[in-house]
This record gives structure tokens, C-alpha cells and sequence, in this order.
């Protein structure tokens, strides 16, 4: 297996992008097209392997969920590629043409470019911390028979959905409830992906059941994360044995999703939302718009969504207008309430509301009204933003990196491997990752998610699930 470190000096080349955009802040339409085009030249240099060979213990198709890729596509994609369409509403675009007789508005647009260069020089210091530690030449201690693991990832599954009910109930458990959901999920889809070429009719069957059920209840969330997400990680895991097929199913699936779930989410939720339709009957009303509605004929929600909700750049602008001109940076203050938010409520009834705690920094910001009923929570780099301006964007998201590069080794190395160690476990228990949201929101899980991953790792070694070697 390839060992090699990363040069210094391939990595450096990541932070090109962002120092271009940087000195040419005085063109802001060129500065932002620099550090977003930026984000594609990193993907390019990672994916490929250019600044550090990728692991080749497996092929690509096999290790999609490790860090490098699935994390780093969805985290900084999400973060740093989806801001064009807000970037084209500032520049007075709506649905791709041109309506706005106006001036542009420069201070927005000088926002707009300086946080897209914060979201380029986020990118790079993520991945540099993937990158720094990505090795998983260190074989593991322990295996899992292969013509075990079909079943082995049914029960998880099974077992892990009763698990998040019982946490549920539990007072001051209840975030050890979305881990096992989680889980379970993963599990069950990971599964479905063994079965089916497998041909275990009867465990293809319960996965399936399975699958619907966690795809029933995303799609009654009124979230539409959960829907895209459950669609996305089944490609991902068939991808390996369908790989023609998934190419040609959930490519189109998602982009077909991205074009009605604006449509449908609105309808949801005015229905269900309101308590005007029962969840049933506000997800028909929404699957009969959403597929009766034409995407390219001008939907207002269709391009308020890509603007102003398919991206959180928005907010991130709002938080560098106030901080530091009207708000000082808040140091290690955030993280002083991640260390609190930590304790669980079962051991400190009287804990201060997290979300308390989060929205306090939205109001100060003006970003949300403190009589309005709607929670704004900033994204990771945006906490990263607030605690120590560019530095801390640089440092914290290189350690955000860093952190879950090294759980997806540990997970390998504590089950055996990359199926159960990152596919399931890793991808299961840290999912939060993929997003980054609030500092106390995701140290909080984070911790306990390792804690939760060391607990199931005893049970299946001491069960003799998990054989020494």
C-alpha cells in the first residue's frame, strides 16, 4: 500500500486559488469566480490523487465513503460550490436570466466575494487536514468473516432503530437516539447493497422494507436533506457491483430531486406544517404539485431555493457585516460552550439550552429577529469565522479535517476494515461531519459518537462478533 506523504509543496499549491482571489479583492466579481473555480481545481487535485496517491488497498469504487471523497464532496461542496446562484441573484439574475434594470448593489457583492474566498480557504485547509493523515497502512487486529457480513449489517440495523426509540424516551439521552438512527439507516442501506448481489432473497426483502421505511419518514420530515442523503448513499454503496446503473438511475434521480424538492418542501410544510393536513395528507398534496409543477417555467421557490437556501452564504455575509465591526470575535468563547454542551442533561438537569446558547450569536449578529420564531444556525465555518476571523477559518477547519480523517483510521482499525469500520461505523455515527454545523452541536456529537464507537466496538469483540486475530 502506498505510504507516501503528502509534499508540502503540492499542498501549498491548494491555497493558490484562495491567494489569487485575495489579491484581487478589488474586482469582486473577478475575486469570487477565482475562489469558487478554486474549489473545482481542489476537488480536481485531491480526487486524483495529484497532491497525495490515493489509499490503494481498495479501488475507488470501493472506498467512496472514506474522507477524501464522500465527506469532502458533500461537506465542501455544499459549503463552497453552491453559492453561484446567490452570487447571480447579487449580479440581479433570476432563473438564469437577466431581470434587474438596477445597480448592482458593490457591498453586497464585495460581501459575497469575501466570503466565498473564506469558503475557498476553508476547502483547502479541510482537506490539507484529510490529507496530512490519510494512511490506513496499519492493518487491524481484527476481522469479520466476509460471508458473516451480510447479516452482521442486518442486525445492526435491527437492532440500532429499537435503540434510538429507547434513547428517545430517555431524558437527557436523546442525542444518543439520532446517532443509532443514524446508524440504523446506513446499516439497513448497507445492507441492501450486500444482499442484492448476493441474492439473499429473504434478507433483500427486510432491507428493502427497511429503506422505504427510512425513505418514508425522510420524506415526511419536511427537511430536504434526509431525502437526498437516503438516495445518495444507496448509489454510493451499489455503486461498487452496478456501477453503469447507478450512473444512469441515481445520477438522474438526484438531479430530478433537486428540481422538485423546492416545490414539494414548500407545500409540505404550508400543510403539514400548519396543522391544517395530517403528514400523509400533506405529503400527497406535495407529490401532486412538486410533479405537476414544470421546473424551467420561472417557479419563484425553484430559484429562492438555489439562492437563498440551497446555500448558507447568505447568513455567513450578515455574520461579517456585524463581526468585528459591531461584535467583537468571540475567541475561545464557542468552544467554552461546546466543552458545557459535552455534559449530558441526564448529569446536569439545569444545563443551559444548546440552542439557546447557538441563537444568542444569530440575534447579536441581526441575522434573525429575537422576536421572530425562526432558528438560524450558523454553519461551522461561520463559528470559525466568528471565534478568530481568517485565521480561525484556516485552523479550525484544518483540524475539522484532521479529526475526521483520524476517526475513519480508528474505525478501520478497531472493525477490521473498510466496511464495517468507515462504511458503517464512520458514516453512521459521524454523519454530522458531512454537514458541520454549529460548534456545539457538532463537538457535542462528535464526542459521544466516539464514546458510542468504542462502546459497540467492546460488545462485538467480547460477543466474539468481532474476532481478534
Amino acid at each position: 500500500m502506498q505510504t507516501k506523504q503528502a509534499p508540502l509543496e503540492r499542498i501549498i499549491v491548494l491555497y493558490i486559488p484562495w491567494a489569487l482571489a485575495a489579491l484581487l479583492s478589488s474586482d469582486p466579481q473577478l475575486s469570487y469566480m477565482i475562489a469558487w473555480l478554486g474549489s473545482f481545481l481542489i476537488f480536481l487535485l485531491t480526487l486524483t490523487g495529484w497532491v497525495k496517491p490515493i489509499p490503494d488497498d481498495l479501488t475507488i469504487a470501493e472506498q467512496l465513503m472514506r474522507p477524501i471523497f464522500l465527506v469532502q464532496i458533500i461537506f465542501a461542496g455544499y459549503m463552497a460550490c453552491t453559492s453561484i446562484f446567490y452570487f447571480m441573484d447579487v449580479l440581479g439574475y433570476q432563473n438564469f436570466e437577466k431581470v434587474s434594470t438596477t445597480l448592482v448593489d458593490r457591498d453586497r457583492l464585495l460581501y459575497t466575494a469575501q466570503c466565498q474566498r473564506y469558503y475557498c480557504l476553508g476547502h483547502a485547509a479541510f482537506v490539507s487536514g484529510i490529507l496530512i493523515f490519510m494512511s490506513y497502512d496499519t492493518k487491524s487486529k481484527y476481522y469479520m468473516p466476509k460471508d458473516k457480513l451480510a447479516n452482521l449489517l442486518m442486525m445492526f440495523a435491527v437492532v440500532s432503530f429499537p435503540a434510538s426509540i429507547f434513547f428517545i424516551r430517555i431524558p437527557g439521552l436523546s442525542q444518543f437516539a439520532n446517532q443509532f438512527s443514524s446508524l440504523s439507516f446506513i446499516a439497513g442501506t448497507l445492507a441492501l447493497a450486500f444482499a442484492i448481489p448476493l441474492k439473499k432473497i429473504g434478507n433483500t426483502l427486510i432491507c428493502i422494507a427497511f429503506y422505504f421505511f427510512n425513505f418514508y419518514t425522510a420524506l415526511t420530515s419536511g427537511f430536504k436533506e434526509p431525502i437526498i442523503i437516503s438516495v445518495l448513499v444507496l448509489g454510493v454503496f451499489l455503486y461498487p457491483n452496478y456501477k453503469k446503473l447507478v450512473a444512469g438511475i441515481f445520477i438522474p434521480a438526484l438531479l430530478l430531486l433537486f428540481m422538485f424538492l423546492p416545490t414539494y418542501n414548500r407545500i409540505f410544510r404550508q400543510n403539514a406544517w400548519s396543522g391544517d393536513a395530517s403528514a400523509d395528507e400533506a405529503t400527497q398534496l406535495a407529490l401532486d404539485a412538486a410533479l405537476s409543477s414544470d421546473p424551467g417555467d420561472g417557479d419563484d421557490s425553484n430559484w429562492g431555493f438555489l439562492a437563498y437556501r440551497l446555500s448558507e452564504i447568505d447568513m455567513f455575509i450578515k455574520f461579517t457585516q456585524s463581526t468585528p465591526k459591531n461584535v467583537d470575535f468571540y475567541g475561545t468563547k464557542l468552544l467554552e460552550q461546546s466543552g458545557m454542551a459535552i455534559i449530558p442533561r441526564i448529569f446536569w438537569p439545569d444545563k443551559p439550552s444548546t440552542e439557546d446558547l447557538i441563537m444568542e450569536r444569530v440575534y447579536d449578529a441581526g441575522v434573525v429577529n429575537r422576536a421572530s420564531s425562526v432558528s438560524a444556525k450558523p454553519a461551522f465555518i461561520v463559528d470559525a469565522y466568528l471565534s478568530f476571523g481568517g485565521l480561525g477559518v484556516f485552523v479550525i477547519m484544518l483540524v475539522y479535517g484532521a479529526v475526521a480523517q483520524i476517526i475513519s483510521v480508528k474505525a478501520e482499525k478497531l472493525f477490521g476494515g473498510y466496511i464495517l469500520g468507515t462504511a458503517l461505523v464512520f458514516s453512521g455515527l459521524f454523519q454530522i461531519m458531512w454537514r458541520g454545523l454549529s460548534f456545539e452541536f457538532l463537538i457535542n456529537t462528535v464526542f459521544w459518537s466516539y464514546v458510542s464507537m468504542l462502546v459497540i466496538h467492546k460488545i462485538l469483540t467480547v460477543s466474539n462478533i468481532l474476532k481478534e486475530i
